[in-house]
């Protein structure tokens, strides 16, 4: 175990593996370009392929969670709430505090056999970010500049044409809007005060319009609310690179169902 994890630390096999990813993301970007030409003919068949395309992509960095740095996820909730988890639409309201947030939302994903079709509200700026804001342009992420005059139209549209998605999607939704840091949550709790809301001590205001907007758009659809916190044991703070380096971290993730619609 421990030449194991001497070999993960060498900088060759960290940059091979990097090389590995970008490589297999840039045929599978070329892939997706060539599928459009499925779009206007067959919409729900362009959908499958690429949802797996996406999967070939986001299964490897679940890899470098899951069994590179051998990090443990543990899912905290009921038996009802696991019965259901892969079968329907749902919209996954998540916390974000540590840089490998999504990897933890992404084994989920992966546990339950939605990984390639999870959405998110992404900002405008990963559009431009090769393999991965180009993997979900092609899986039809909504992209948002949080300038809500500008995103108006294109956020309802982005929604709107997913209602009839044919894969069971879960639409993960980080509704601090940014990375939890001590200097972010003194400003957020300043607004909270002049606003009379409540203040929070772990987490930053949230911002309710992304939620309310997707739950509005996807009504009908979605068919279930999941409250998921996010938490690491023993007061870790894990990083990226951390995970590159091999580090193992130790993860909790409590759900909780917020709503249901029959």
């Amino acid at each position: 175990m421990a030449l194991l994890a001497s070999l993960k630390s060498l900088f060759i096999l960290q940059l091979l593996m990097g090389f590995v990813f970008v490589v297999s993301g840039l045929i599978i970007n070329f892939i997706q370009l060539c599928t459009c030409v499925l779009w206007p003919i067959n919409r729900q068949l362009y959908r499958r392929i690429n949802c797996r395309l996406s999967y070939s992509l986001w299964s490897q960095l679940v890899m470098l969670l899951e069994w590179w740095s051998g990090t443990d996820c543990t899912l905290y909730t009921d038996q009802a709430t696991v019965d259901m988890f892969g079968k329907e639409h749902v919209i996954i309201i998540l916390n974000h505090n540590f840089e490998i947030d999504f990897l933890c939302g992404w084994t989920m994903c992966e546990r339950y056999g939605v990984l390639g079709s999870s959405k998110v509200l992404a900002k405008h700026e990963l559009l431009k970010v090769p393999l991965i804001g180009w993997t979900w342009y092609f899986l039809e992420i909504v992209f948002c500049k949080r300038r809500w005059e500008e995103d108006r139209d294109t956020v309802f549209s982005g929604l709107g044409r997913l209602r009839d998605y044919p894969e069971f999607m879960w639409f993960l939704l980080y509704c601090e809007g940014t990375r939890f840091t001590e200097k972010k949550h003194q400003i957020s709790m300043q607004v909270a005060e002049s606003k009379g809301l409540p203040k929070l001590k772990y987490h930053l205001l949230p911002r309710t319009k992304g939620f309310t907007t997707t739950l509005r758009c996807l009504k009908g659809t979605v068919k279930a609310v999941y409250d998921v916190t996010l938490n690491f044991k023993d007061k870790q703070t894990p990083t990226l690179l951390g995970i590159v380096n091999g580090k193992k971290y130790k993860a909790d993730l409590s759900v909780s169902p917020v709503g249901r619609q029959n």
